[in-house]
Protein backbone atom coordinates (compact mmCIF):
# COMPACT_ATOMS: atom_id res chain seq x y z
CA UNK A 1 0.00 0.00 0.00
CA UNK A 2 1.71 3.44 -1.12
CA UNK A 3 1.81 6.65 0.85
CA UNK A 4 -1.09 8.42 -0.97
CA UNK A 5 -3.50 5.52 -0.53
CA UNK A 6 -2.60 5.55 3.36
CA UNK A 7 -4.53 9.01 3.20
CA UNK A 8 -8.05 9.58 3.79
CA UNK A 9 -9.43 12.45 2.88
CA UNK A 10 -12.73 13.80 4.56
CA UNK A 11 -15.55 15.55 2.68
CA UNK A 12 -17.27 16.69 5.83
CA UNK A 13 -19.03 19.65 3.48
CA UNK A 14 -22.52 21.21 3.31
CA UNK A 15 -23.41 19.43 -0.04
CA UNK A 16 -22.33 17.32 -2.72
CA UNK A 17 -21.38 19.94 -5.04
CA UNK A 18 -19.20 21.92 -2.34
CA UNK A 19 -17.37 18.31 -2.09
CA UNK A 20 -17.04 18.08 -5.39
CA UNK A 21 -15.43 21.41 -5.83
CA UNK A 22 -12.94 20.10 -3.39
CA UNK A 23 -12.69 17.06 -5.05
CA UNK A 24 -11.56 18.90 -8.05
CA UNK A 25 -9.73 20.82 -6.47
CA UNK A 26 -7.77 18.26 -4.84
CA UNK A 27 -7.49 16.47 -8.51
CA UNK A 28 -4.93 13.42 -8.50
CA UNK A 29 -3.49 14.26 -5.15
CA UNK A 30 -6.66 12.29 -3.53
CA UNK A 31 -6.95 8.47 -4.04
CA UNK A 32 -9.28 7.92 -1.13
CA UNK A 33 -12.14 10.09 0.51
CA UNK A 34 -14.57 9.53 3.57
CA UNK A 35 -18.01 10.46 3.17
CA UNK A 36 -20.04 10.61 6.52
CA UNK A 37 -23.26 11.51 7.89
CA UNK A 38 -23.54 14.96 6.68
CA UNK A 39 -23.43 14.01 2.74
CA UNK A 40 -24.86 11.04 2.96
CA UNK A 41 -28.81 12.32 3.29
CA UNK A 42 -27.83 14.91 0.32
CA UNK A 43 -26.25 13.11 -2.59
CA UNK A 44 -23.38 11.58 -0.30
CA UNK A 45 -24.43 7.65 -1.72
CA UNK A 46 -24.42 9.00 -5.51
CA UNK A 47 -20.83 11.03 -5.16
CA UNK A 48 -19.71 8.01 -3.34
CA UNK A 49 -20.76 5.62 -6.89
CA UNK A 50 -18.79 8.34 -8.95
CA UNK A 51 -16.04 8.56 -7.00
CA UNK A 52 -15.91 4.59 -6.91
CA UNK A 53 -16.77 4.69 -10.89
CA UNK A 54 -13.77 7.12 -11.26
CA UNK A 55 -11.41 4.59 -9.95
CA UNK A 56 -11.47 6.73 -6.87
CA UNK A 57 -11.53 4.58 -3.10
CA UNK A 58 -14.48 5.25 -1.13
CA UNK A 59 -14.64 5.16 3.09
CA UNK A 60 -18.75 5.20 4.26
CA UNK A 61 -18.14 6.81 7.71
CA UNK A 62 -22.04 5.93 8.70
CA UNK A 63 -21.48 4.70 12.15
CA UNK A 64 -24.67 1.62 11.68
CA UNK A 65 -25.30 1.24 15.27
CA UNK A 66 -29.00 -0.80 15.51
CA UNK A 67 -29.58 -4.62 16.22
CA UNK A 68 -28.00 -6.71 14.37
CA UNK A 69 -30.75 -7.87 11.40
CA UNK A 70 -31.13 -4.37 10.92
CA UNK A 71 -27.63 -3.57 10.25
CA UNK A 72 -27.24 -6.33 7.83
CA UNK A 73 -30.07 -5.52 5.68
CA UNK A 74 -28.64 -1.57 5.75
CA UNK A 75 -25.04 -2.80 5.15
CA UNK A 76 -26.52 -5.40 1.62
CA UNK A 77 -27.88 -1.99 0.87
CA UNK A 78 -25.12 -0.41 1.12
CA UNK A 79 -22.51 -2.43 -0.68
CA UNK A 80 -24.19 -1.81 -4.16
CA UNK A 81 -22.49 1.82 -3.98
CA UNK A 82 -18.90 0.37 -4.14
CA UNK A 83 -17.63 1.84 -0.82
CA UNK A 84 -14.11 0.23 0.22
CA UNK A 85 -14.67 0.98 3.81
CA UNK A 86 -17.57 1.27 5.92
CA UNK A 87 -18.14 1.62 9.89
CA UNK A 88 -20.25 0.09 12.40
CA UNK A 89 -20.31 0.51 16.33
CA UNK A 90 -18.06 -2.00 17.87
CA UNK A 91 -20.53 -3.80 19.63
CA UNK A 92 -21.11 -7.70 18.79
CA UNK A 93 -24.51 -8.16 17.28
CA UNK A 94 -23.94 -4.64 15.27
CA UNK A 95 -20.72 -6.01 14.01
CA UNK A 96 -21.79 -9.76 13.34
CA UNK A 97 -24.68 -7.89 11.27
CA UNK A 98 -22.22 -5.90 9.38
CA UNK A 99 -19.79 -9.18 8.64
CA UNK A 100 -23.09 -11.10 7.83
CA UNK A 101 -24.22 -8.10 5.30
CA UNK A 102 -20.94 -7.53 3.42
CA UNK A 103 -20.89 -11.46 2.93
CA UNK A 104 -18.71 -12.72 0.00
CA UNK A 105 -18.03 -8.57 -1.45
CA UNK A 106 -14.40 -8.79 -1.44
CA UNK A 107 -13.90 -5.01 -1.56
CA UNK A 108 -16.20 -3.93 0.98
CA UNK A 109 -14.36 -3.77 4.50
CA UNK A 110 -16.05 -3.41 8.05
CA UNK A 111 -14.29 -1.32 10.58
CA UNK A 112 -15.68 -1.36 14.26
CA UNK A 113 -15.69 1.92 15.82
CA UNK A 114 -14.06 1.55 19.35
CA UNK A 115 -13.99 5.20 21.00
CA UNK A 116 -14.65 8.26 18.98
CA UNK A 117 -11.57 10.51 19.41
CA UNK A 118 -13.82 13.40 20.26
CA UNK A 119 -14.25 11.47 23.41
CA UNK A 120 -11.70 10.80 26.78
CA UNK A 121 -11.27 9.90 29.77
CA UNK A 122 -13.78 12.14 31.37
CA UNK A 123 -16.35 11.63 28.33
CA UNK A 124 -16.66 7.93 29.77
CA UNK A 125 -17.44 8.96 33.36
CA UNK A 126 -20.14 11.17 32.61
CA UNK A 127 -21.35 8.21 30.44
CA UNK A 128 -21.21 6.23 33.40
CA UNK A 129 -18.69 3.86 31.93
CA UNK A 130 -16.18 3.19 34.64
CA UNK A 131 -13.43 1.13 32.25
CA UNK A 132 -10.12 2.72 31.79
CA UNK A 133 -10.11 4.51 27.68
CA UNK A 134 -7.27 2.22 26.40
CA UNK A 135 -8.66 -0.79 28.05
CA UNK A 136 -12.56 -0.16 26.37
CA UNK A 137 -10.94 0.34 22.89
CA UNK A 138 -8.72 -2.76 22.91
CA UNK A 139 -12.03 -4.72 24.55
CA UNK A 140 -14.05 -3.40 21.45
CA UNK A 141 -11.29 -4.14 19.17
CA UNK A 142 -11.40 -7.73 20.63
CA UNK A 143 -15.07 -7.32 19.54
CA UNK A 144 -14.21 -6.42 16.43
CA UNK A 145 -11.57 -9.39 15.28
CA UNK A 146 -14.21 -12.07 17.06
CA UNK A 147 -17.05 -11.10 14.68
CA UNK A 148 -14.64 -11.25 11.37
CA UNK A 149 -14.70 -7.66 10.48
CA UNK A 150 -11.53 -6.08 8.97
CA UNK A 151 -10.21 -3.05 11.10
CA UNK A 152 -11.10 -0.43 13.62
CA UNK A 153 -11.59 3.23 14.06
CA UNK A 154 -9.24 4.18 17.19
CA UNK A 155 -7.10 7.13 17.91
CA UNK A 156 -3.16 6.90 17.36
CA UNK A 157 -3.17 6.79 21.01
CA UNK A 158 -4.00 3.65 21.37
CA UNK A 159 -3.13 2.24 17.97
CA UNK A 160 0.49 0.78 19.17
CA UNK A 161 -1.16 -1.41 21.87
CA UNK A 162 -3.90 -3.03 19.19
CA UNK A 163 -1.33 -3.36 16.74
CA UNK A 164 0.64 -5.48 19.79
CA UNK A 165 -2.22 -7.37 20.56
CA UNK A 166 -3.73 -7.95 16.68
CA UNK A 167 -0.79 -7.58 14.88
CA UNK A 168 -1.78 -7.61 11.11
CA UNK A 169 -5.26 -8.55 11.65
CA UNK A 170 -6.73 -5.48 12.26
CA UNK A 171 -6.62 -2.55 9.82
CA UNK A 172 -5.98 0.41 12.24
CA UNK A 173 -7.97 3.69 10.99
CA UNK A 174 -6.96 6.38 12.63
CA UNK A 175 -9.09 10.22 12.56
CA UNK A 176 -7.95 13.05 14.81
CA UNK A 177 -5.05 13.48 13.08
CA UNK A 178 -3.41 16.95 12.52
CA UNK A 179 -0.52 18.56 11.13
CA UNK A 180 1.76 20.14 13.03
CA UNK A 181 0.87 23.40 14.37
CA UNK A 182 -3.05 22.74 12.70
CA UNK A 183 -6.11 23.23 15.28
CA UNK A 184 -7.02 20.52 17.16
CA UNK A 185 -10.84 22.02 16.67
CA UNK A 186 -13.14 19.68 18.04
CA UNK A 187 -10.62 16.60 18.55
CA UNK A 188 -8.87 15.83 21.88
CA UNK A 189 -6.65 13.05 21.33
CA UNK A 190 -5.03 14.09 18.39
CA UNK A 191 -1.50 13.66 16.36
CA UNK A 192 0.61 14.13 13.35
CA UNK A 193 1.07 12.08 10.58
CA UNK A 194 3.96 10.69 11.36
CA UNK A 195 3.14 10.14 15.13
CA UNK A 196 0.25 8.31 13.66
CA UNK A 197 2.05 6.08 10.85
CA UNK A 198 4.94 5.06 14.10
CA UNK A 199 1.89 4.25 16.51
CA UNK A 200 0.89 1.71 13.55
CA UNK A 201 -2.12 3.08 12.18
CA UNK A 202 -2.39 2.07 8.94
CA UNK A 203 -4.94 5.04 6.98
CA UNK A 204 -4.91 8.36 8.13
CA UNK A 205 -8.23 10.54 8.32
CA UNK A 206 -7.69 14.29 7.85
CA UNK A 207 -10.23 16.46 6.76
CA UNK A 208 -10.16 20.48 7.70
CA UNK A 209 -6.46 20.76 7.36
CA UNK A 210 -7.03 19.69 3.29
CA UNK A 211 -10.22 20.61 2.36
CA UNK A 212 -10.06 24.34 4.26
CA UNK A 213 -6.05 24.74 2.78
CA UNK A 214 -5.68 27.49 0.44
CA UNK A 215 -4.37 25.25 -2.05
CA UNK A 216 -5.70 21.44 -1.28
CA UNK A 217 -3.64 19.73 -3.73
CA UNK A 218 -0.80 21.05 -1.81
CA UNK A 219 -2.22 20.14 1.33
CA UNK A 220 -2.65 16.37 0.68
CA UNK A 221 0.74 15.74 -0.86
CA UNK A 222 2.14 17.73 2.11
CA UNK A 223 0.77 15.27 4.32
CA UNK A 224 1.30 12.04 2.14
CA UNK A 225 4.79 13.29 1.74
CA UNK A 226 5.29 13.19 5.86
CA UNK A 227 3.67 9.25 5.60
CA UNK A 228 6.07 8.26 3.26
CA UNK A 229 9.03 9.55 5.57
CA UNK A 230 7.39 8.05 8.41
CA UNK A 231 7.02 4.27 6.58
Amino acid sequence: MNARDRLIIALDLPSAEEAQTAIDAIGEAGTFYKIGYQLMPIGGLDLAKRLSDNGKKVFLDFKFHDIGATVERGVKSVATFGGDFLTVHAEPDVLKGAVDGRGDDKRLKILGVTVLTSLNQDSLTRMGIDIALPDLVLKRAEFAAEAGADGVVASAKEAAAIKARFGDALKIVTPGVRPTGADANDQKRVVTPADAIAAGADHLVVGRPIIAAKDPAVSASAIQDEIARAL
